[in-house]
């Protein structure tokens, strides 16, 4: 299947100027130190056919690429991480640092009672019961070991537990600045201390199938800057061991998402980065792998229309707004969710509430009062940027976003009472006792609009326990290609509840590598 493409001369080294290009990394002079040694011990391949030559390559360096690439030095193969845009981390680096672990010690300590088979049933309940159920309970038992890997590495996780909307019990960690940089900075830095290497600006374009359909190499464009597709020189790389696809999601291709799910055009904003396309998936598709329910796209029910991208809105609504205060219609004042149910019942909520059949849209507010926002740092940042509303009285909430004022009143007081007697008897959201000071009470309140986003890809390439894809017509894994993280699908069903995509693509990015790395067979 592959394509005649031009030779070119092998290159002798990589530049420095290729490998990394992530800001505020505070070890910066030392970490490149170690990068100019590790690829230093990678020598061109003395093939013919091929420009470099790598036991494991993996594309993409989020938090799937990440583990990958620590899982595959540990078992003594050369590593070569690419990723096509400028900056390292994809999505991983913008996301919101939230991971849910089953079982941890923290649970123990604060006597919460938790297990692999709870955390199962709660993102069944949130897949609707379509969720890949061998797959689950795999990222499920893995999630504990995955959190002491990142601790090991020196990811710093706050002292408390969140309770995400769609989980029964506390169990989220929130990273020490509620960013995934946390995790894919200290974990990058892991896998090049072990002797991966990092490339930059490198594009998978096509994979190489052998004579026998197993994977033989890649190909990528170098010195490739997004959205130029005719920058960059094309290479050739030989894959001895094993492929690994960690690329991410496609919610920023608009197009390709169209054609899954026509409903999700130009007017539906996005929280992903730009480079969040689909030319990796299709690049998978070309070479047999088996597609699973790619028409469907989580929309995250906490971003705000006041902003573009992923933004503040949502640690201030996951964190405080949604747990500890309301949401409500601006026409009426009044509830129409639990706020801290899953993502796809608040998602298709607000839009059978808010939007009209013509398409107008009454953004819904949700707020809170002061000591809820706690448990959210950023609110300072949404305050400064406009997208956030500080209000010292009710009346002066309501007058700015034009809500009537009267059965608004109406339905805090109906709140607070819900809080006091531990019970919403309106919309069943729960209320923890010992929080209970955080809860919407008296003013000041911090009031943000609230609007669904396209945020996560629940479909893409089908995988086995082990991490391999599988073949769209035969069902058995395709040689020496793995694939982890948002570009898989079947996890999470039809809908992926807050706090799981870090458990995931740490559990699964682990596994494709070490059994990437360990198809020594085929070397």
């Amino acid at each position: 299947m592959s394509r005649k493409i031009k030779q070119h001369g092998k290159p002798d080294t990589m530049g420095r100027r290729d490998m990394l290009k992530v800001a505020g990394l505070a070890a910066g002079s030392a970490l490149l130190s170690q990068i100019a040694t590790s690829e230093a011990k990678a020598a061109p391949s003395t093939s013919d056919q091929w420009d470099r030559e790598f036991d494991v390559i993996i594309a993409g360096s989020g938090f799937a690429g990440c583990a990958a690439a620590i899982a595959a030095r540990r078992e003594g193969a050369s590593t070569l991480v690419i990723e096509k845009m400028s900056v390292f981390g994809g999505n991983s680096a913008i996301n919101g640092g939230a991971m849910a672990v089953a079982g941890s010690a923290l649970q123990k300590e604060k006597g919460i009672n938790d297990s692999v088979e709870l955390m199962m049933a709660d993102m069944l309940k949130g897949g609707r019961g379509t969720n890949h159920v061998d797959l689950l309970r795999v990222v499920c038992a893995g999630t504990a070991e995955a959190f002491e890997m990142t601790r090991e590495f020196g990811v710093k996780w706050k002292d408390v537990l969140l309770q995400f909307g769609g989980h029964s019990v506390q169990r989220t960690f929130q990273t020490e600045h509620f960013t995934g940089g946390d995790i894919t900075i200290p974990l990058m830095k892991g896998g090049i201390s072990l002797g991966a290497i990092f490339k930059n600006r490198c594009k998978l374009e096509e994979i190489l199938t052998d004579m026998d359909g197993g994977i033989a190499g890649i190909v990528v464009r170098e010195d490739y800057y997004f959205p130029d597709e005719n920058s960059g020189t094309l290479r050739r790389y030989k894959v001895n061991r094993g492929f690994v696809a960690c690329t991410g999601g496609f919610g920023s291709d608009i197009a390709f998402r169209k054609t899954q799910n026509p409903s999700l055009d130009e007017s539906v904003g996005c929280t992903n980065h730009r480079g969040a396309t689909a030319e990796s998936f299709n690049a998978l598709l070309e070479v047999n792998a088996a597609p699973v329910n790619t028409g469907s796209f989580q929309l995250g029910p906490w971003a705000s229309p006041d902003e573009s991208g992923f933004g503040y809105a949502p640690q201030f609504n996951q964190q405080a707004a949604f747990p500890y205060g309301i949401m409500v219609d601006i026409r009426d004042g009044l509830r129409f969710v639990n706020e801290n149910a899953d993502r796809k019942t608040r998602a298709d909520a607000q839009l059978k509430h808010c939007k009209e059949a013509d398409g107008t849209i009454h953004y819904p507010v949700a707020f809170c009062s002061e000591p809820g926002t706690v448990k959210s740092p950023t609110v300072k940042y949404a305050l400064k940027e406009g997208v956030a509303w500080k209000f010292d009285s009710l009346e002066a909430l309501a007058n700015n976003f034009g809500i009537p004022l009267k059965p608004l009143q109406e339905q805090v007081d109906r709140f607070k009472q819900f809080v006091a007697n531990g019970k919403d008897e309106e919309f069943g959201k729960p209320i923890f006792g010992f929080d209970r000071a955080l809860y919407l009470d008296k003013p000041p309140y911090y009031a943000m609009r609230a609007w669904p986003k396209v945020h996560f890809c629940q479909g893409g390439v089908n995988i086995n326990p082990r991490a391999e894809v599988t073949h769209m017509r035969t069902g058995q894994p395709i040689p020496k290609l793995y694939a982890a993280g948002e570009i898989t699908g079947g996890t999470h069903g039809e809908s992926r509840l807050g706090s799981c995509a870090i458990a995931e693509t740490l559990v699964m990015g682990t596994i494709a590598g070490k059994n990437a790395a360990r198809n020594k067979a085929r070397s």
